[in-house]
């Protein structure tokens, strides 16, 4: 299987690792810590020295409970972070549900769209049809403002499968190739702890589909309920969490801890014999 970001082709036979660039003073994990323009160039340089075959860009925090972030205050985060990666050996995703936010990006050398809102706002569909990237379609149920609040799901694995295919058929029929697509369930995104583990434990159902598959784990709170760790000694929870993704079909994980990730999927690997 694989993946074509623009002039870029991810062999997705061996499991990817996408770095987390986070250019927000809010985020759940790593908030403030790579506001400015060369701490975030740096940190997304030695992501791809660790390992990292994509890095995602983010300017808008969606953990729960986050304020929405103004269209040029997002804009002045990722674009020069885009532009100061300009020639970096490996593809460069915005991590963003504004149509103008992924138009302005993909300008600046983005070649991969990460949307939690699975391409729903009004134009997004067309601005990742009118170039050549890819895209990750993501679940979520809610707002990030109110997703936490009461989720609730029949049976969240065929619920969030369902929606998936709904918006599978519809990518299809803009023009974008399903080389070109990867899903992602939306660990966190209006899931219980007990809708997560059904999710992460039920991941391979998702093959069905016939798409790459991205996990998103790193640090998240559902591992903090599990572990009882804060946010920033949850490594060994998360590396734990990745591994159990991939072992059950994701082609791409993403997460902050790159080098450990990354070597975790060495080890396993080799005892797959790839």
């Amino acid at each position: 299987m694989q993946l074509h970001c623009g002039p870029y082709t991810l062999d997705l036979s061996c499991p990817k690792v996408m770095g987390i660039v986070n250019v927000t003073p809010d985020s759940f994990s790593d908030g403030g810590r790579y506001v400015s323009l060369s701490g975030a160039v740096d940190h997304a340089y030695r992501l791809v020295e660790d390992g990292a075959a994509i890095l995602d860009i983010g300017g808008e925090s969606t953990r729960p409970g986050a304020a929405e972030v103004g269209e040029q205050e997002e804009l002045d985060r990722v674009l020069p972070v885009i532009e100061g990666l300009r020639g970096i050996a490996v593809p460069i995703s915005i991590d963003t549900w504004k149509p103008a936010v992924m138009r302005a990006a993909l300008e600046a050398g983005a070649t991969m769209v990460n949307d939690v809102n699975a391409l729903q706002a009004d134009g997004a569909l067309q601005v990742v049809a009118a170039s050549d990237a890819a895209v990750c379609l993501m679940h979520k149920q809610g707002t990030p403002q109110s997703m936490q609040l009461r989720p609730h799901y029949d049976d969240v694995v065929l619920e969030v499968a369902d929606f998936m295919r709904q918006r599978i058929s519809t990518v299809l029929a803009t023009g974008i190739g399903r080389d070109h697509i990867v899903i992602d369930p939306g660990f966190g995104f209006g899931k219980s702890q007990a809708h997560n583990l059904a999710l992460l434990r039920e991941l391979g159902s998702f093959s069905e589909l016939g798409l790459p598959l991205l996990a998103g784990l790193s640090r998240k709170s559902m591992l903090g309920a599990i572990t009882g760790r804060d946010v920033n000694e949850r490594l060994a929870a998360s590396v734990a969490a990745a591994l159990l993704a991939v072992q059950r079909g994701a082609a791409i994980v993403r997460v902050h801890d790159v080098r450990e990730t990354a070597d975790a999927l060495k080890i396993l690997n080799a005892m797959n014999g790839d």
